[in-house]
């Protein structure tokens, strides 16, 4: 129909496509020079581009897509691969890229993965299934007690100042009694984790007093942990390891923000509905190891060890 003079239009209801369709078709196969289309070259390349359609494998630098997939399985965030990428493959890359690398191999229709990838979702942060905006948190009353309130903790915690000021919780499972213990320090993102065989106050107070009893005094200040009966032991752990310890308000987990945070990681490696009793000691603190030599944004990229050890002298890697 070209050699025929018929317009672009009348080809294109001959086929019954639009005009746009025709129009590119004509313009992506006319070489530079001649400007003119070529049908053996326009056939050429759709045989080649029907075995390449389908969705496009972002990331095409293998060294890259290697170093984000290794590194999204040891637990970094995108944020902290995107960061250290440049150094380690020579590429720069968004952690909005990473992002999209990931999920750009979910059908958004039916929640599956594209062929025979493998599905990295799991290995994000909260390794959501599809992406979501970022809601409020819903407000809850605040319930005062007689317990020491936060809102009488030192203005230097809250600020960030000094090392020495540390928040705790529990990690726990319907499978077992048995439960993680974790507590970061709220400067440095440093954090130690410890197995509790239950939650008594008793079997609390010995875990928390083992594991900061290897931290030296002046860098042990304060602890800030939340109403849990299993932290009403307090007035003993005070006197054990002479800090103080405050309680955030009820249903106010963001209160202990750093904490919460470095719970979501742990999860990563002991999901909802493990038992604790068969997760090793050594397990324990290999996923204490990676947390604190992870890099960090608020850190400058530094890990937490790193910083620690700048602020300190004291070397928590062992």
């Amino acid at each position: 129909m070209l050699w025929a003079k018929s317009s672009v239009r009348a080809i294109a209801r001959e086929l019954k496509r639009s005009p746009s369709s025709v129009s590119r078709e004509l313009e992506r196969n006319r070489p530079p020079v001649k400007r003119r289309y070529t049908p053996r070259l326009a056939h050429k390349r759709a045989l080649e581009n029907r075995k390449k359609r389908g969705r496009d494998e972002r990331l095409k630098n293998d060294a890259l897509r290697e170093y984000v997939i290794s590194h999204l399985k040891l637990g970094w965030s995108p944020e902290q691969i995107a960061a250290t990428a440049k150094d380690a493959v020579g590429t720069s890359i968004s952690y909005e890229a990473i992002y999209q690398f990931v999920y750009a191999r979910v059908s958004t229709a039916t929640n599956l993965i594209y062929g025979s990838q493998e599905d990295l979702r799991p290995y994000l942060p909260r390794h959501r299934r599809a992406r979501m905006h970022k809601g409020m948190r819903m407000s809850y009353r605040i319930d005062k007690g007689p317990l020491p309130s936060i809102e009488s903790r030192p203005r230097e915690v809250e600020e960030r100042i000094y090392v020495g000021h540390w928040e705790d919780d529990s990690i726990v499972s319907r499978a077992s009694s048995d439960r993680l213990k974790t507590i970061n320090e709220r400067v440095s993102g440093a954090v130690l984790i410890a197995r509790a065989e239950d939650g008594t106050m008793e079997e609390t107070n010995r875990v928390v007093t083992e594991r900061m009893k290897e931290i030296p005094h002046p860098w042990r200040q304060t602890i800030t942990c939340d109403r849990g009966s299993e932290n009403m032991g307090y007035e003993a752990l005070q006197k054990e390891l002479d800090m103080k310890i405050y309680f955030a308000h009820a249903y106010h987990s963001w209160e202990r923000g750093s904490n919460e945070n470095v719970n979501g990681l742990i999860r990563r490696f002991f999901p909802k509905k493990t038992d604790f009793r068969n997760v090793t000691d050594a397990n324990i603190r290999m996923v204490e190891r990676l947390l604190n030599s992870r890099p960090r944004k608020r850190l400058g990229w530094k890990t937490p060890y790193q910083v620690f050890y700048e602020l300190t002298g004291v070397a928590l890697e062992s």
